[in-house]
């Protein structure tokens, strides 16, 4: 059973994005390892921007400062 683990920042991802990103991920599994479907789990994690840093920077501040 494969497991997939997608970590987004909480920023504005709609319900209809991440259906696309859930969908997309799991046929990936299906074209290149011919996975089942069926037993395919995607997961979507999102995090606060005050918990994700990129560069030493955390990414709200790198957001208001237009990185």
């Amino acid at each position: 059973m494969p497991y997939v683990n997608i970590k987004i920042t909480d920023e504005a991802v709609t319900a209809e994005q991440k259906k696309q990103l859930i969908e997309g991920a799991t046929q990936l599994l299906v074209d290149v390892l011919n996975k089942n479907p069926a037993t395919t789990v995607v997961v979507i994690d999102e995090v606060n921007t005050d918990n994700w840093g990129v560069g030493g920077e955390v990414i709200t501040e790198r957001r208001k400062q237009g990185k």
